[in-house]
């Protein structure tokens, strides 16, 4: 009875403050808003492109090169492809580059991080000067020659970012892990035995949450652009799969003066997601980094209140 009280309570406490944060968000942070509705949309497109999608993703029709109408909204391609339901189809490959990526790059830099943070030292110096020359070497130069000399695809490109970007993303980590190493409640815990790894995962993993959520919804747009810029340049995923990037070169370049839509709705598309994606990040840092908490929001009401009711309730001197 009183374990199913204390659930109940702890399940009250959770829906209270996902409320208060879904209000925070829409009174602090309206570009934050709209860029979590573009992720929402982004992430429902995805998942149900099979039900949205008017046609297939490489089914021709006999209409080449025909301009947005009723009946094709986004117009055609070269080859009759409905240009509408290749970027819905898109949508889901963005989805799953950036998700998986994002989640694999984070993973990484979790990892290497918490381990440099904690353990510091000879380990410490060695990891951190390796991470400098990876971070040296542009990594979209980087990637392309990964790619070519282990192929092209949709999961052998997704693997690669996550590489590239953990192995970077890892000095975040590890400045959050060493703020928080010396603090005392870490030092009671070591001082009673328990064993690094369980410190680490029980104690400095909870710690260090918001800082990797905030990490996780930073490198997702990052991705999906990268994604996009390999698919551009013909190291990303290769045909016959929808990618945004894709439908930007090609045969694209080479009808694009002859039928504009061709690449217009492609890289609208992409720039829309980018933007909310990041938006939605920027406010998610600044709502859940409690060093920016309290604070006025975006307009400064908060504070103006606050100095006027203090100086209402002030003592008057006589």
């Amino acid at each position: 009875m009183v374990d199913n009280t204390y659930g109940q309570i702890a399940e009250r406490k959770s829906r209270s403050s996902a409320l208060n944060f879904l209000k925070r968000l829409v009174k602090e942070k309206p570009l934050g808003t709209v860029g979590a509705i573009i992720t929402l949309l982004l992430l429902l497109i995805g998942i149900f492109a099979s039900f949205i999608a008017p046609y297939g993703m490489n089914q021709s029709t006999a209409d080449l090169l025909v301009r947005p109408s009723l009946t094709h909204w986004f117009g055609t391609d070269n080859l009759g492809r409905d240009i509408l339901s290749r970027i819905i189809y898109g949508a889901r490959i963005s989805l799953i580059v950036g998700l998986v990526g994002a989640t694999i790059s984070v993973t990484l830099s979790t990892i290497i991080g918490m381990l440099c943070g904690y353990i510091g030292g000879v380990f410490d110096l060695l990891v951190q000067r390796f991470v400098d020359a990876w971070m040296c070497i542009p990594s979209l130069i980087l990637m392309m020659v990964i790619i070519s000399i282990i192929g092209p695809g949709i999961w052998q490109v997704t693997i690669v970012m996550g590489l590239c970007f953990g192995i970077s993303g890892s000095r975040i980590i590890r400045s959050a892990t060493m703020s928080i190493k010396e603090n005392v409640y870490l030092q009671a815990v070591r001082s009673i035995g328990c064993s690094p790894s369980r410190i680490i995962i029980r104690h400095i993993l909870p710690n260090v949450m918001a800082s990797i959520i905030i990490l996780f919804s930073t490198v997702v747009p990052m991705v999906i652009l990268v994604e996009a810029s390999l698919s551009f340049l013909g190291y990303g995923i290769p045909p016959p799969n929808p990618s945004w990037g894709a439908m930007l070169s090609g045969s694209a370049r080479d009808y694009m003066f002859q039928a504009p839509w061709i690449i217009i709705w492609p890289g609208l598309a992409l720039s829309i997601v980018v933007y909310g994606v990041n938006m939605f990040g920027d406010a998610l840092r600044d709502l859940l980094d409690p060093r920016m908490r309290g604070g006025s929001g975006r307009y400064g009401v908060k504070v103006k209140k606050d100095i006027m009711t203090s100086g209402s309730n002030a003592p008057k001197r006589v």
